[in-house]
């Protein structure tokens, strides 16, 4: 039998949904890292796609960590080897972060350590009531390096994420909520039909406008609001050069739905 790819990617309805598929418990060894950064490299050259959902293969796990069986081959052999390592396991993050799509990580399980990296790294977080998810890094010795520290404290703030990161404990899917870590709590086993019905409301809108949108809101928010009203302004003027406006102003004119270029 053919082994399953570990990390896969299919389309439906213009919603291209990942699945991590790497049993046990889904955890981000090297061949799932350098295909989940070719499923971001062919996902961002497809026009066709308006939103991505990110998922884990199974029950139990949606994506339960890096493999720490490979970590001593890291240890004591120079900063900079490590550095790279860590700038490694960043890349495909990161280049999930920059897709112009909105992008939705449908926790189906425990989200642990890389795990809660990769859904960090999505626009929109759905848990499962069932989950924990959390930066478990600390109690073996280490903290974080796959954006954790940089976009946790950016989602929930400094202080909450030091405690997360301090302590290394995990949140419950209802605790992971009440502070922002995650949009939605969906039933057992819902989590990827959620998203996608999530993923389907935002899909009927315009592409450039979404990606606008999401830019204006990523760069911005980094910047003093001062600066950060001007990025707006500036997407702004960019989004009223499109076909889209056209066409959604128009329809509301008209008092008809709008039928974008994308649709």
């Amino acid at each position: 039998m053919e082994k399953t790819k570990a990390v896969s990617w299919s389309i439906q309805n213009k919603i291209a949904i990942i699945i991590i598929d790497n049993p046990p418990l889904n955890v981000l060894s090297e061949e799932v890292i350098e295909l989940l950064s070719i499923a971001a490299d062919e996902i961002e050259s497809d026009s066709n796609i308006k939103a991505v959902i990110v998922t884990g293969a199974g029950e139990r796990a949606f994506v339960a960590g890096g493999d720490i069986k490979g970590f001593p081959d890291w240890m004591g052999k120079g900063i900079e080897l490590a550095k790279e390592k860590s700038l490694w396991l960043q890349e495909p993050l990161n280049k999930l972060e920059r897709l112009l799509q909105p992008t939705i990580a449908a926790i189906n399980g425990f989200a642990l350590g890389g795990g809660c990296e990769l859904a960090l790294s999505c626009d929109i977080r759905i848990a499962e009531e069932h989950i924990k998810i959390g930066l478990p890094e600390i109690k073996l010795g280490l903290f974080p390096g796959a954006g954790g520290t940089q976009r946790l404290s950016r989602l929930i703030g400094k202080s909450i994420a030091k405690e997360m990161i301090f302590t290394g404990e995990p949140l419950s899917a209802e605790d992971a909520w009440r502070i922002g870590l995650i949009n939605r709590i969906a039933p057992k086993g819902k989590s990827l039909e959620t998203a996608l019905d999530l993923a389907e409301s935002i899909s009927n809108h315009s592409l450039p406008a979404l990606a606008f949108a999401k830019r204006s809101i990523d760069k911005g928010y980094e910047q003093r609001l001062e600066n950060g009203l001007i990025t707006e302004a500036e997407y702004f003027g960019q989004v009223f050069q499109t076909e889209d406006i056209k066409e959604g102003v128009g329809a509301f004119i008209q008092k008809r739905d709008p039928k974008f270029t994308d649709q």
